[in-house]
């Protein structure tokens, strides 16, 4: 892996690729710890230590504590993603516009961009109202407001930016660097600090950081296992004759992954049970609130079973549908029939696809419980571990995914210059 980083520094063009990244995750951590004026920052940190914006925090890499330029992260975006992703299914010009090619996907995105910048400027305007009741806007009068809120916003539209630079002029795959960033960024400073807490001096303590050590090392194993694993469905390729040439008569395999939508489903679902909260701000109707409290992680010291059980649901949901937007079993087995590819024992064309759906259906649902037992490890931490900080799986399955998808592209790059790749 060593030899394989220095290789890709000898090359000029990879080289500055990664160089311009590591750029603009440096700037992206700047503008994180940048307060936005006229805010109190010690009064918003306690607020966001648990609950649900504990997670926004993490994806914010501790901005929202701060309530820095960056604070609300790249959820907007995230959510107006989900919002075109379901809207491709349910308007047909959309889902038209979603098959022609490069063009349509241009279309998409730039429609996703100002939806985000919308989003922005209506979470930024909740954020001020809900964190004026812990005095943490000393002067709330009209100036400030516009201040706060026009700074959040175009916080939000940098990181968009920036993200789209990466992918532009960097390694690729810029808005889940920049999650990565947020995520790794946090991870020293945690660890630090449950050393402070946990000091050696007892051998409760000492057990404590053991099992801490195990229950990281079990779980990113887990994760590696489950980001590679994947079903693979042997195909056979009928022979054709071409002029003189003979094209096909080989054997291959479709992979399906495991877990086919990674970390989407989580973040999908963080942000649907985000809603309710982020309007109760703005009608504070008492039945409203009683949603948005239902949806609270934890009450009393206990984990809500409430916001347990539809957290897990809405995973298991999200992660079936988000496998069956990115694939398509029809117009999969449209193209093997069409380059004259078959499975084995199986009929071309509607068998083929109800084949590939009900494989598809087997192995995604342990899938989506490995990804519900994820997200929820954090809340059982703190809950009943006395974790002193957010650290779990959902940090670790981001960082992992990332991770491992960054090297791959890397690893692309490498074999066309005939060097070793990363994960050899």
């Amino acid at each position: 892996m060593w030899r394989a980083i220095l290789n890709a520094f000898r090359i000029k063009e990879i080289r500055n690729r990664i160089l311009y990244t590591i750029a603009i995750l440096a700037l992206y951590r700047f503008g994180a710890n940048i307060t936005v004026p006229g805010v109190d920052a010690n009064a918003i940190t306690e607020q966001v230590q648990s609950g649900l914006l504990g997670v926004m925090d993490l994806f914010s890499g501790g901005a929202l504590s701060r309530f820095a330029v960056f604070s609300l992260g790249i959820m907007p975006y995230i959510t107006a993603t989900i919002i075109m992703q379901l809207l491709q299914v349910v308007i047909p010009a959309l889902e038209r516009l979603s098959k022609e090619g490069e063009f349509g996907r241009k279309r998409i995105n730039q429609i996703a961009r100002y939806m985000t910048t919308g989003l922005a400027l209506i979470q930024s305007v909740a954020m001020v109202f809900y964190f004026r009741n812990f005095n943490a806007i000393p002067k709330f009068d009209a100036m400030h407001i516009i201040l706060i809120v026009v700074t959040l916003t175009a916080g939000t539209t940098l990181i968009m930016w920036l993200g789209e630079l990466i992918n532009l002029h960097g390694v690729g795959n810029g808005i889940s660097l920049l999650i990565f960033a947020s995520i790794v960024s946090r991870m020293p400073g945690q660890i630090l600090t449950m050393f402070r807490l946990k000091s050696f001096e007892s051998l409760s303590n000492i057990l404590f950081i053991i099992a801490f050590a195990a229950i990281a090392v079990g779980v990113i194993m887990a994760v590696i296992e489950m980001t590679q694993g994947e079903r693979r469905i042997p195909v056979q390729y009928a022979k054709r004759i071409v002029g003189r040439k003979v094209f096909g008569g080989q054997s291959t395999y479709l992979p399906l992954k495991v877990n086919q939508a990674g970390v989407m489903p989580i973040i999908f679902a963080v942000s649907v049970l985000l809603f309710p909260a982020t309007i109760a701000q703005f009608a504070n109707v008492s039945w409203l609130n009683r949603i948005a409290n239902l949806l609270t992680p934890s009450a009393e010291g206990k984990i809500n079973p409430v916001y347990a059980v539809i957290y897990l649901l809405l995973i298991i949901f999200f992660a079936y549908f988000y496998g069956a937007i990115t694939f398509n079993p029809m117009d999969t087995a449209d193209n093997l029939r069409r380059y004259g590819g078959f499975i084995p024992g199986i009929r071309p064309g509607k068998n083929t696809a109800d084949y590939l759906s009900h494989i598809l259906n087997r192995i995604t649902l342990p899938g989506a419980v490995f990804l519900a037992m994820i997200a929820l490890l954090p809340e059982l931490l703190i809950t009943y571990g006395n974790m002193p900080f957010r650290f779990g799986g959902t940090s670790i399955l981001i960082a992992v995914s990332v991770a491992l998808e960054t090297m791959r592209q890397l690893e692309s790059q490498l074999i066309m210059r005939d060097y070793e790749g990363f994960l050899k």
